[in-house]
C-alpha cells in the first residue's frame, strides 16, 4: 500500500523525515563518541560521520499516508558543539557531582518541520498550510547510575505558530559486550494552547460539514521509544529506533485527527571518521 518515494520527493515530507532522524542521530553520535572514547582514550574529542538512513512515519491526520523517506546522514561533535542538518547544541560547563552522577547544561537550536500541506489528506483540503518554523531554548540532563533525566524547554521564535514545549525525559543505556547498547527511553512532552491550536486547530472559516470548527488546548502527550545501536569497530556502526507517541486527549479531540497515537521505525547506518 505505502512505497519508498525515492523519485522527486516532497520537499516539505523529506525535510520532516530528516529532523526525525537528526534528532536521533545527535544522540547516537554523542553515544558513538563516548564509547569510541573508551575504546580509544587517546581519540580526539572532535568526531564527524556520514552515513544513510531510512524513516518510516505515521501522522494522526485522517487518512493521510505513511511517510518512508530514504535521508543521508551527517553529524559533528566535539567539545563545544554538537550539530546535525537544521539542529545545533552549544555545550555549557556541566556540573559535576561525583564520579557516577553529573549536570549537562545546553543551550539549543533547531528547524522544526512539523505540520502540513492541504494536498497531504483529504482532510486537510482546504485548509490553510500549516509550516514548521526555527526553535530555540534549553536543555539540562542529569546523568546518574540508575537512569539519565533530561528536561528541555523550547520556543518558536520564528512566529509561525508562537508556540512553547517542555519535554521531561528518562533513558538507560545497557551495553551487551563491546560491540552492543540498548537504550529505552520514555518522556512526557507539555506542548501549550497555541503549538496545539496551530496544528490540530480548525479556524471559522476553515470549516465544512465534516470539518467542526475546533480551538485547541494545551496538553501533554506521553513517548515511549527503543534505540540499538550495534558497533562493528570504532568506525562503523548501525542502528535502530523505534517510537510511539500516545497523544493527549486536546489532540485526539480535534476533528483532523482519527487515532490517539502516531509512530515512527528509523534504521541506519553511520561511518565515523
Amino acid at each position: 500500500m505505502h512505497r519508498f518515494r525515492l523519485t522527486a520527493p516532497n520537499i516539505s515530507s523529506a525535510l520532516a523525515r530528516t529532523m526525525a532522524v537528526s534528532i536521533l542521530v545527535v544522540g547516537l553520535g554523542s553515544s558513538l563518541t563516548a564509547r569510541a572514547a573508551e575504546l580509544d582514550p587517546d581519540e580526539e574529542s572532535s568526531s564527524w560521520g556520514l552515513g544513510l538512513g531510512i524513516a518510516s512515519s505515521q501522522q494522526p491526520y485522517t487518512d493521510i499516508d505513511r511517510d518512508n523517506e530514504v535521508i543521508p546522514l551527517i553529524y559533528f561533535e566535539n567539545d563545544y558543539v554538537q550539530i546535525f542538518g537544521p539542529n545545533a547544541e552549544i555545550k555549557l560547563p556541566s556540573l559535576h557531582i561525583s564520579d557516577s552522577q553529573q549536570f549537562n547544561f545546553n543551550v539549543v537550536a533547531e528547524y522544526d518541520f512539523s505540520g502540513y500541506e492541504e494536498g497531504d489528506a483529504r482532510i486537510l483540503d482546504g485548509m490553510d498550510d500549516r509550516d514548521g518554523g526555527f526553535w530555540a531554548g534549553a536543555n539540562v540532563g542529569w546523568q546518574n547510575e540508575l537512569v539519565n533525566v533530561n528536561a528541555e524547554w523550547l520556543a518558536d521564535v520564528s512566529g509561525d505558530s508562537d508556540g512553547q514545549r517542555f519535554t521531561l525525559g528518562l533513558e538507560r543505556s545497557w551495553e551487551f559486550g563491546d560491540h552492543m547498547m540498548l537504550a529505552p527511553r520514555l518522556a512526557a512532552i507539555w506542548q501549550d494552547k497555541e503549538y496545539v491550536d496551530y496544528y490540530f486547530g480548525v479556524r471559522s472559516d476553515e470549516v465544512r460539514f465534516d470539518r467542526a470548527a475546533y480551538e485547541g488546548k494545551s496538553t501533554i502527550n506521553t513517548e515511549f521509544g527503543v534505540r540499538g545501536t550495534y558497533m562493528f569497530d570504532k568506525q562503523q556502526s548501525v542502528f535502530l529506533d523505534v517510537e510511539a507517541v500516545r497523544f493527549g486527549s486536546e489532540i485526539e479531540d480535534s476533528p483532523l485527527v482519527d487515532t490517539s497515537s502516531e509512530n515512527s521505525v528509523r534504521f541506519g547506518y553511520l561511518y565515523r571518521f
